[in-house]
Protein backbone atom coordinates (compact mmCIF):
# COMPACT_ATOMS: atom_id res chain seq x y z
CA UNK A 1 0.00 0.00 0.00
CA UNK A 2 2.67 2.08 0.95
CA UNK A 3 5.13 1.29 -2.67
CA UNK A 4 1.48 2.24 -4.59
CA UNK A 5 1.10 5.77 -2.48
CA UNK A 6 4.53 6.46 -3.21
CA UNK A 7 4.80 5.78 -6.72
CA UNK A 8 1.66 8.00 -7.33
CA UNK A 9 3.53 10.96 -5.52
CA UNK A 10 6.34 10.71 -8.06
CA UNK A 11 4.31 10.45 -10.75
CA UNK A 12 2.33 13.53 -9.83
CA UNK A 13 5.83 15.60 -8.64
CA UNK A 14 7.18 14.62 -12.16
CA UNK A 15 4.21 15.83 -13.88
CA UNK A 16 4.36 18.84 -11.93
CA UNK A 17 7.43 19.36 -12.96
CA UNK A 18 7.38 18.77 -16.53
CA UNK A 19 3.96 21.41 -16.55
CA UNK A 20 6.23 24.08 -14.83
CA UNK A 21 8.67 23.33 -17.12
CA UNK A 22 7.15 23.71 -20.01
CA UNK A 23 5.06 26.93 -18.75
CA UNK A 24 8.77 28.59 -17.96
CA UNK A 25 9.77 27.56 -21.37
CA UNK A 26 6.96 28.87 -22.85
CA UNK A 27 7.19 32.53 -20.96
CA UNK A 28 11.14 32.52 -21.67
CA UNK A 29 10.51 32.52 -24.84
CA UNK A 30 7.85 34.72 -25.13
CA UNK A 31 9.95 37.14 -23.11
CA UNK A 32 12.72 36.49 -25.51
CA UNK A 33 10.17 37.11 -28.54
CA UNK A 34 8.96 40.00 -27.30
CA UNK A 35 12.60 41.30 -26.87
CA UNK A 36 14.10 40.75 -29.84
CA UNK A 37 10.75 41.98 -31.84
CA UNK A 38 11.35 44.91 -29.34
CA UNK A 39 14.72 45.50 -30.36
CA UNK A 40 13.67 45.25 -34.45
CA UNK A 41 11.57 47.71 -34.06
CA UNK A 42 13.73 49.72 -32.45
CA UNK A 43 16.30 48.89 -35.18
CA UNK A 44 13.53 49.91 -37.81
CA UNK A 45 12.64 53.01 -36.18
CA UNK A 46 15.94 54.43 -36.18
CA UNK A 47 16.90 52.77 -39.41
CA UNK A 48 14.25 55.68 -40.55
CA UNK A 49 15.74 58.53 -38.50
CA UNK A 50 18.93 58.00 -39.99
CA UNK A 51 17.16 57.84 -43.16
CA UNK A 52 15.64 61.05 -42.40
CA UNK A 53 18.78 62.44 -41.17
CA UNK A 54 20.00 61.98 -44.75
CA UNK A 55 17.30 64.31 -45.81
CA UNK A 56 18.35 66.85 -43.46
CA UNK A 57 21.98 66.48 -44.86
CA UNK A 58 21.59 66.84 -48.30
CA UNK A 59 19.49 69.79 -47.83
CA UNK A 60 21.96 71.60 -45.53
CA UNK A 61 24.19 70.87 -48.59
CA UNK A 62 22.17 72.35 -51.36
CA UNK A 63 21.73 75.38 -48.83
CA UNK A 64 25.10 76.04 -48.78
CA UNK A 65 25.94 74.90 -52.75
CA UNK A 66 22.82 77.04 -54.14
CA UNK A 67 20.70 79.50 -52.29
CA UNK A 68 21.26 82.75 -53.32
CA UNK A 69 22.79 81.30 -56.58
CA UNK A 70 21.28 82.87 -60.24
CA UNK A 71 19.61 80.40 -62.79
CA UNK A 72 22.64 79.91 -64.69
CA UNK A 73 25.09 78.68 -61.41
CA UNK A 74 22.54 76.35 -60.52
CA UNK A 75 22.58 74.76 -63.62
CA UNK A 76 26.09 74.85 -64.16
CA UNK A 77 26.01 72.86 -60.26
CA UNK A 78 23.77 70.48 -61.79
CA UNK A 79 24.90 69.62 -65.50
CA UNK A 80 28.77 69.50 -64.03
CA UNK A 81 27.32 65.92 -62.63
CA UNK A 82 29.65 65.92 -59.84
CA UNK A 83 27.15 67.06 -56.92
CA UNK A 84 27.06 64.22 -54.01
CA UNK A 85 25.02 61.06 -54.78
CA UNK A 86 24.50 62.38 -58.30
CA UNK A 87 26.51 59.81 -60.33
CA UNK A 88 27.12 57.35 -57.08
CA UNK A 89 25.58 56.55 -54.16
CA UNK A 90 26.71 59.06 -51.06
CA UNK A 91 27.43 56.91 -48.05
CA UNK A 92 27.24 59.26 -44.74
CA UNK A 93 27.59 57.84 -40.85
CA UNK A 94 24.92 58.73 -38.50
CA UNK A 95 24.95 58.11 -35.21
CA UNK A 96 24.82 54.18 -34.94
CA UNK A 97 24.23 53.26 -38.70
CA UNK A 98 24.92 54.72 -42.03
CA UNK A 99 22.55 56.23 -44.72
CA UNK A 100 22.80 56.01 -48.37
CA UNK A 101 21.74 59.20 -50.71
CA UNK A 102 20.75 58.37 -54.64
CA UNK A 103 20.45 62.24 -56.08
CA UNK A 104 18.24 62.13 -59.37
CA UNK A 105 19.05 65.79 -60.55
CA UNK A 106 16.54 67.96 -62.25
CA UNK A 107 15.98 67.52 -66.05
CA UNK A 108 16.77 70.61 -68.37
CA UNK A 109 14.41 73.48 -67.96
CA UNK A 110 13.51 72.58 -64.11
CA UNK A 111 14.32 72.80 -60.66
CA UNK A 112 12.04 69.68 -59.28
CA UNK A 113 15.18 67.74 -57.45
CA UNK A 114 14.41 63.83 -56.52
CA UNK A 115 16.26 62.54 -53.56
CA UNK A 116 16.25 58.57 -51.95
CA UNK A 117 17.80 58.22 -48.67
CA UNK A 118 18.16 54.47 -47.10
CA UNK A 119 19.11 54.09 -43.45
CA UNK A 120 20.33 51.68 -41.12
CA UNK A 121 21.15 50.82 -37.85
CA UNK A 122 25.09 49.04 -37.35
CA UNK A 123 23.37 46.72 -34.95
CA UNK A 124 20.64 45.48 -37.73
CA UNK A 125 22.54 46.17 -41.37
CA UNK A 126 19.86 43.77 -43.09
CA UNK A 127 17.19 46.22 -41.56
CA UNK A 128 17.02 49.23 -44.30
CA UNK A 129 14.05 51.68 -44.35
CA UNK A 130 13.89 54.17 -47.56
CA UNK A 131 12.41 57.68 -47.59
CA UNK A 132 12.15 59.66 -50.99
CA UNK A 133 11.28 63.20 -50.99
CA UNK A 134 10.95 65.92 -53.59
CA UNK A 135 12.43 69.35 -53.98
CA UNK A 136 12.03 72.62 -55.51
CA UNK A 137 12.51 75.66 -56.03
CA UNK A 138 9.37 77.79 -56.04
CA UNK A 139 8.47 79.34 -59.39
CA UNK A 140 7.10 82.41 -59.68
CA UNK A 141 4.36 80.83 -61.89
CA UNK A 142 3.32 79.07 -58.78
CA UNK A 143 0.44 81.94 -57.90
CA UNK A 144 -1.94 83.80 -59.98
CA UNK A 145 -0.99 87.62 -59.35
CA UNK A 146 2.91 88.65 -58.14
CA UNK A 147 3.37 92.11 -58.49
CA UNK A 148 6.48 94.53 -57.24
CA UNK A 149 4.05 97.72 -56.84
CA UNK A 150 0.84 98.70 -55.25
CA UNK A 151 -2.17 96.76 -56.62
CA UNK A 152 -5.81 97.32 -56.82
CA UNK A 153 -7.88 94.52 -57.63
CA UNK A 154 -11.66 96.05 -58.34
CA UNK A 155 -15.43 95.60 -58.27
CA UNK A 156 -16.23 92.60 -60.93
CA UNK A 157 -12.69 91.38 -60.47
CA UNK A 158 -12.21 87.37 -59.09
CA UNK A 159 -9.46 85.81 -58.36
CA UNK A 160 -8.49 81.67 -58.40
CA UNK A 161 -4.93 81.61 -56.64
CA UNK A 162 -2.75 83.21 -54.49
CA UNK A 163 -2.30 86.78 -54.87
CA UNK A 164 1.24 88.52 -53.30
CA UNK A 165 2.63 92.08 -53.80
CA UNK A 166 5.92 93.48 -52.16
CA UNK A 167 3.59 96.11 -51.50
CA UNK A 168 0.21 97.42 -50.13
CA UNK A 169 -2.85 95.57 -51.81
CA UNK A 170 -6.22 96.83 -52.13
CA UNK A 171 -9.13 94.62 -53.57
CA UNK A 172 -12.62 95.20 -54.09
CA UNK A 173 -13.66 91.96 -55.89
CA UNK A 174 -13.49 88.08 -54.58
CA UNK A 175 -10.14 85.91 -53.99
CA UNK A 176 -9.98 82.44 -53.82
CA UNK A 177 -6.91 82.35 -52.34
CA UNK A 178 -4.41 84.13 -49.69
CA UNK A 179 -3.66 87.21 -50.67
CA UNK A 180 -0.28 88.53 -48.73
CA UNK A 181 1.34 91.58 -49.01
CA UNK A 182 5.06 92.40 -47.78
CA UNK A 183 3.76 95.58 -45.43
CA UNK A 184 1.85 95.72 -42.70
CA UNK A 185 0.39 99.27 -43.81
CA UNK A 186 0.44 101.74 -46.78
CA UNK A 187 -0.99 104.59 -48.26
CA UNK A 188 -3.32 103.80 -51.03
CA UNK A 189 -2.78 105.98 -53.60
CA UNK A 190 -6.41 105.99 -54.86
CA UNK A 191 -7.69 108.20 -51.86
CA UNK A 192 -6.51 110.52 -49.15
CA UNK A 193 -6.06 109.37 -45.56
CA UNK A 194 -4.48 107.76 -43.22
CA UNK A 195 -2.54 103.89 -43.65
CA UNK A 196 -4.69 101.29 -44.11
CA UNK A 197 -3.44 97.71 -43.96
CA UNK A 198 -1.19 96.05 -45.94
CA UNK A 199 -4.27 93.98 -47.33
CA UNK A 200 -7.43 95.90 -47.23
CA UNK A 201 -10.70 96.25 -48.75
CA UNK A 202 -13.38 99.12 -49.65
CA UNK A 203 -15.81 96.59 -50.15
CA UNK A 204 -18.87 97.70 -47.56
CA UNK A 205 -19.40 94.72 -44.92
CA UNK A 206 -22.53 92.40 -45.50
CA UNK A 207 -25.46 93.07 -45.26
CA UNK A 208 -24.55 96.61 -47.08
CA UNK A 209 -23.75 96.43 -50.74
CA UNK A 210 -21.36 98.03 -53.00
CA UNK A 211 -17.66 100.23 -52.25
CA UNK A 212 -16.95 102.92 -49.80
CA UNK A 213 -13.40 104.40 -51.65
CA UNK A 214 -13.17 107.12 -48.93
CA UNK A 215 -10.22 105.97 -46.34
CA UNK A 216 -11.94 102.99 -44.00
CA UNK A 217 -11.01 103.08 -40.14
CA UNK A 218 -11.97 99.35 -39.84
CA UNK A 219 -9.55 98.49 -42.40
CA UNK A 220 -6.44 100.10 -40.95
CA UNK A 221 -4.23 100.14 -37.77
CA UNK A 222 -4.52 100.60 -34.70
CA UNK A 223 -7.47 98.58 -35.80
CA UNK A 224 -7.67 94.71 -35.21
CA UNK A 225 -7.53 92.80 -39.10
CA UNK A 226 -11.09 91.47 -39.88
CA UNK A 227 -11.64 88.45 -41.62
CA UNK A 228 -13.85 89.95 -44.36
CA UNK A 229 -14.33 86.13 -46.16
CA UNK A 230 -17.19 87.85 -48.54
CA UNK A 231 -13.93 89.14 -49.91
CA UNK A 232 -10.90 86.92 -48.71
CA UNK A 233 -12.41 83.78 -48.59
CA UNK A 234 -8.94 81.82 -47.66
CA UNK A 235 -7.91 85.07 -45.94
CA UNK A 236 -5.12 87.84 -45.92
CA UNK A 237 -1.34 87.67 -44.81
CA UNK A 238 1.23 90.91 -44.13
CA UNK A 239 3.50 91.14 -43.98
CA UNK A 240 5.40 88.44 -45.70
CA UNK A 241 8.76 88.19 -47.61
CA UNK A 242 9.64 90.15 -50.44
CA UNK A 243 10.20 88.94 -53.97
CA UNK A 244 13.30 89.90 -56.55
CA UNK A 245 12.54 91.07 -59.56
CA UNK A 246 15.81 92.49 -60.29
CA UNK A 247 16.89 89.04 -60.14
CA UNK A 248 14.75 87.91 -63.22
CA UNK A 249 17.57 89.51 -65.02
CA UNK A 250 20.00 85.92 -64.24
CA UNK A 251 17.46 84.29 -65.69
CA UNK A 252 16.53 86.23 -68.94
CA UNK A 253 19.82 85.81 -69.22
CA UNK A 254 20.51 81.99 -69.11
CA UNK A 255 17.12 81.68 -71.40
CA UNK A 256 19.23 83.60 -74.15
CA UNK A 257 21.83 81.20 -73.81
CA UNK A 258 19.31 77.94 -73.90
CA UNK A 259 18.17 79.81 -77.11
CA UNK A 260 21.20 79.83 -78.70
CA UNK A 261 22.49 76.95 -77.89
CA UNK A 262 19.81 74.99 -79.80
CA UNK A 263 17.49 74.14 -76.41
CA UNK A 264 14.76 76.55 -78.61
CA UNK A 265 15.72 79.19 -81.01
CA UNK A 266 17.13 82.94 -80.89
CA UNK A 267 15.63 86.15 -83.20
CA UNK A 268 18.10 89.15 -83.33
CA UNK A 269 17.13 92.84 -83.05
CA UNK A 270 16.46 93.01 -86.81
CA UNK A 271 13.55 95.52 -87.57
CA UNK A 272 10.76 96.75 -85.10
CA UNK A 273 10.21 92.82 -83.39
CA UNK A 274 8.85 89.49 -84.76
CA UNK A 275 5.31 88.50 -84.34
CA UNK A 276 4.94 84.96 -83.53
CA UNK A 277 2.05 82.92 -84.44
CA UNK A 278 1.76 79.56 -82.30
CA UNK A 279 0.26 76.36 -84.13
CA UNK A 280 -1.19 73.21 -82.90
CA UNK A 281 0.86 71.04 -85.49
CA UNK A 282 4.00 71.67 -83.09
CA UNK A 283 5.29 74.97 -85.43
CA UNK A 284 4.94 78.46 -85.13
CA UNK A 285 5.53 80.91 -88.19
CA UNK A 286 7.64 83.94 -87.80
CA UNK A 287 7.16 87.21 -89.27
CA UNK A 288 9.74 90.19 -89.17
CA UNK A 289 8.05 93.74 -88.38
CA UNK A 290 8.99 96.23 -89.97
CA UNK A 291 6.77 98.91 -88.23
CA UNK A 292 3.71 99.65 -85.86
CA UNK A 293 1.92 102.08 -84.79
CA UNK A 294 2.57 103.24 -81.27
CA UNK A 295 -0.95 104.93 -80.23
CA UNK A 296 -2.26 101.48 -80.45
CA UNK A 297 0.21 99.02 -81.00
CA UNK A 298 -0.80 97.42 -84.01
CA UNK A 299 1.59 96.13 -87.06
CA UNK A 300 0.99 97.99 -90.15
CA UNK A 301 3.98 96.16 -92.40
CA UNK A 302 6.09 92.96 -91.98
CA UNK A 303 9.83 92.84 -93.70
CA UNK A 304 10.67 90.67 -96.61
CA UNK A 305 12.66 87.73 -95.45
CA UNK A 306 15.25 88.45 -98.48
CA UNK A 307 16.59 91.72 -100.11
CA UNK A 308 14.13 94.46 -99.64
CA UNK A 309 10.83 95.67 -99.42
CA UNK A 310 7.19 94.41 -97.05
CA UNK A 311 4.55 92.91 -96.73
CA UNK A 312 0.88 94.15 -95.81
CA UNK A 313 0.05 91.06 -94.17
CA UNK A 314 2.11 87.98 -91.60
CA UNK A 315 2.30 85.87 -95.41
CA UNK A 316 4.34 84.43 -98.33
CA UNK A 317 7.75 86.17 -98.34
CA UNK A 318 7.71 87.82 -95.45
CA UNK A 319 6.84 84.23 -93.07
CA UNK A 320 9.06 81.39 -91.71
CA UNK A 321 8.09 78.47 -89.71
CA UNK A 322 10.09 76.45 -87.55
CA UNK A 323 9.55 73.83 -85.00
CA UNK A 324 8.64 74.36 -81.49
CA UNK A 325 11.49 72.76 -78.88
CA UNK A 326 9.17 71.10 -76.43
CA UNK A 327 10.72 72.38 -73.11
CA UNK A 328 12.46 75.20 -75.34
CA UNK A 329 13.02 78.62 -75.18
CA UNK A 330 11.70 81.34 -77.99
CA UNK A 331 14.17 84.33 -77.59
CA UNK A 332 13.79 87.36 -79.41
CA UNK A 333 16.40 90.59 -78.55
CA UNK A 334 13.54 92.95 -79.34
CA UNK A 335 9.71 92.73 -79.38
CA UNK A 336 6.77 90.28 -79.90
CA UNK A 337 3.74 89.82 -80.81
CA UNK A 338 2.17 86.88 -79.91
CA UNK A 339 -0.74 84.80 -80.47
CA UNK A 340 -1.98 81.22 -81.27
CA UNK A 341 -2.42 77.48 -80.24
CA UNK A 342 -0.02 74.97 -78.86
CA UNK A 343 -0.59 70.71 -78.38
CA UNK A 344 1.38 69.24 -75.98
CA UNK A 345 4.25 71.16 -76.63
CA UNK A 346 6.36 73.09 -73.15
CA UNK A 347 8.05 76.57 -74.24
CA UNK A 348 8.73 79.94 -72.86
CA UNK A 349 8.62 83.00 -75.19
CA UNK A 350 10.80 85.66 -74.13
CA UNK A 351 11.00 89.38 -75.34
CA UNK A 352 14.35 91.23 -73.84
CA UNK A 353 17.35 93.11 -75.45
CA UNK A 354 20.51 92.38 -73.25
CA UNK A 355 22.86 94.12 -75.55
CA UNK A 356 21.82 97.79 -74.50
CA UNK A 357 19.88 99.93 -72.75
CA UNK A 358 16.29 99.75 -74.42
CA UNK A 359 14.33 97.48 -73.11
CA UNK A 360 11.84 95.26 -75.28
CA UNK A 361 7.79 94.08 -74.57
CA UNK A 362 5.25 91.91 -75.04
CA UNK A 363 2.35 92.51 -77.17
CA UNK A 364 -1.25 89.76 -77.28
CA UNK A 365 -4.13 90.61 -79.49
CA UNK A 366 -5.61 87.68 -80.55
CA UNK A 367 -6.18 84.51 -77.71
CA UNK A 368 -3.19 81.99 -76.77
CA UNK A 369 -4.64 78.45 -75.68
CA UNK A 370 -3.69 75.44 -75.08
CA UNK A 371 -4.99 72.20 -76.99
CA UNK A 372 -5.99 70.08 -73.95
CA UNK A 373 -5.13 72.01 -70.71
CA UNK A 374 -3.01 69.87 -68.58
CA UNK A 375 0.27 69.44 -68.11
CA UNK A 376 1.64 68.55 -71.46
CA UNK A 377 0.80 72.28 -72.63
CA UNK A 378 2.36 75.05 -70.94
CA UNK A 379 3.68 78.61 -71.79
CA UNK A 380 5.98 81.12 -70.15
CA UNK A 381 5.51 84.75 -71.92
CA UNK A 382 7.96 87.14 -70.66
CA UNK A 383 8.67 91.14 -71.58
CA UNK A 384 11.39 92.92 -70.33
CA UNK A 385 9.34 95.76 -70.05
CA UNK A 386 6.00 94.90 -70.57
CA UNK A 387 3.12 92.41 -71.74
CA UNK A 388 0.97 94.59 -73.39
CA UNK A 389 -2.86 94.05 -74.99
CA UNK A 390 -2.60 96.19 -78.00
CA UNK A 391 -6.41 98.49 -78.79
CA UNK A 392 -7.69 96.25 -81.30
CA UNK A 393 -7.16 93.12 -79.26
CA UNK A 394 -10.29 90.59 -79.30
CA UNK A 395 -13.86 91.84 -77.86
CA UNK A 396 -13.54 88.52 -75.70
CA UNK A 397 -9.71 87.90 -75.23
CA UNK A 398 -8.61 84.38 -73.81
CA UNK A 399 -5.05 83.87 -72.33
CA UNK A 400 -3.67 80.60 -71.47
CA UNK A 401 -0.41 81.53 -69.87
CA UNK A 402 1.74 82.92 -67.60
CA UNK A 403 2.92 86.33 -68.15
CA UNK A 404 5.54 88.42 -66.66
CA UNK A 405 6.88 92.20 -66.99
CA UNK A 406 10.10 91.99 -65.67
CA UNK A 407 10.44 95.67 -65.48
CA UNK A 408 6.83 97.24 -66.44
CA UNK A 409 3.49 95.63 -66.25
CA UNK A 410 1.36 93.60 -67.74
CA UNK A 411 -1.96 95.27 -68.50
CA UNK A 412 -3.81 97.69 -71.41
CA UNK A 413 -2.97 101.12 -71.90
CA UNK A 414 -5.57 103.74 -71.51
CA UNK A 415 -6.54 103.57 -75.32
CA UNK A 416 -9.25 106.22 -77.23
CA UNK A 417 -10.82 106.00 -80.16
CA UNK A 418 -12.36 102.66 -81.64
CA UNK A 419 -12.14 99.75 -79.73
CA UNK A 420 -11.07 101.24 -76.62
CA UNK A 421 -13.36 99.65 -74.34
CA UNK A 422 -13.44 95.58 -75.10
CA UNK A 423 -15.99 93.36 -73.21
CA UNK A 424 -14.08 90.36 -71.43
CA UNK A 425 -10.47 89.02 -70.91
CA UNK A 426 -10.15 86.10 -69.45
CA UNK A 427 -6.11 85.03 -68.25
CA UNK A 428 -5.72 81.15 -67.16
CA UNK A 429 -2.35 80.82 -65.73
CA UNK A 430 -0.64 83.54 -63.50
CA UNK A 431 0.13 87.46 -63.72
CA UNK A 432 3.28 88.49 -62.81
CA UNK A 433 3.87 92.46 -62.89
CA UNK A 434 6.69 95.05 -61.68
CA UNK A 435 4.43 97.95 -61.94
CA UNK A 436 0.78 98.27 -61.62
CA UNK A 437 -1.20 95.85 -63.77
CA UNK A 438 -4.64 96.94 -65.27
CA UNK A 439 -6.83 96.32 -67.95
CA UNK A 440 -9.41 98.76 -67.55
CA UNK A 441 -9.67 102.48 -67.06
CA UNK A 442 -12.23 104.86 -65.37
CA UNK A 443 -12.60 108.72 -64.69
CA UNK A 444 -12.77 110.50 -61.91
CA UNK A 445 -16.47 109.68 -61.87
CA UNK A 446 -15.81 105.96 -61.99
CA UNK A 447 -17.21 105.73 -65.57
CA UNK A 448 -15.73 102.76 -67.68
CA UNK A 449 -13.87 104.83 -70.51
CA UNK A 450 -10.96 102.28 -71.74
CA UNK A 451 -10.00 98.71 -71.47
CA UNK A 452 -12.18 95.32 -70.11
CA UNK A 453 -15.08 95.74 -68.67
CA UNK A 454 -15.14 92.25 -67.05
CA UNK A 455 -11.67 90.53 -66.21
CA UNK A 456 -11.21 87.03 -65.27
CA UNK A 457 -8.06 85.49 -63.56
CA UNK A 458 -8.12 82.05 -63.41
CA UNK A 459 -4.84 80.20 -61.77
CA UNK A 460 -3.57 77.31 -63.91
CA UNK A 461 -3.25 74.39 -61.05
CA UNK A 462 -1.03 72.68 -63.52
CA UNK A 463 1.52 75.74 -62.97
CA UNK A 464 2.21 74.36 -59.61
CA UNK A 465 4.36 71.91 -60.72
CA UNK A 466 5.32 72.52 -64.02
CA UNK A 467 5.95 75.70 -64.61
CA UNK A 468 7.30 76.83 -67.99
CA UNK A 469 10.81 75.62 -68.97
CA UNK A 470 13.45 77.52 -67.34
CA UNK A 471 10.51 80.13 -65.87
CA UNK A 472 11.98 82.47 -63.09
CA UNK A 473 12.00 80.44 -59.24
CA UNK A 474 13.08 81.21 -55.70
CA UNK A 475 16.27 81.19 -54.44
CA UNK A 476 15.65 78.51 -52.06
CA UNK A 477 14.71 74.80 -52.50
CA UNK A 478 11.26 73.53 -50.50
CA UNK A 479 9.94 70.27 -50.01
CA UNK A 480 6.94 69.53 -51.23
CA UNK A 481 6.51 65.43 -51.31
CA UNK A 482 7.60 62.95 -48.79
CA UNK A 483 7.38 58.66 -49.10
CA UNK A 484 8.61 56.13 -47.39
CA UNK A 485 9.43 53.29 -49.99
Amino acid sequence: MRSVRKGSAIAYALMVTATAAILLTSIVGFVVSQLQYSMKQHDREEALQIAEAGIHFYKWYLAHQLDGRTASQVQAFWSGGTALGQSSAYVGTYSNGQYSIVVTPPATGSTIVYITSSGHTTSNPGLERTIKVRLRRPSWSESAVVANDFMRFGAGTEVYGKIHSNSGIRFDGVAHNLVSSSVDQYNDPDHTGSNEFGVHTHVNVPPATGINSAYRAAEAPPSAVPSRTDVFEAGRQFPVATVDFNGILGDLSLMKSEAQAGRGRYFDNTGQGRRIILKSNGTYDVCTVNSFVASTNEINQYRRNSGSGTCGTCSGACLSNYPIIDNGVIFVENNIWIEGTIDTKKISVVAANLTSASVKSVYISRDIRYAHANCSEIIGIIGQQDVEITRDSNNFLTIDAALMAQSGRVGRSNYTGINAIRNTITINGALVSNQRYGFAWADSMGNHVSGYQNRNLYYDNNLLYCPPPYFPTGTNYLVDLWEEL
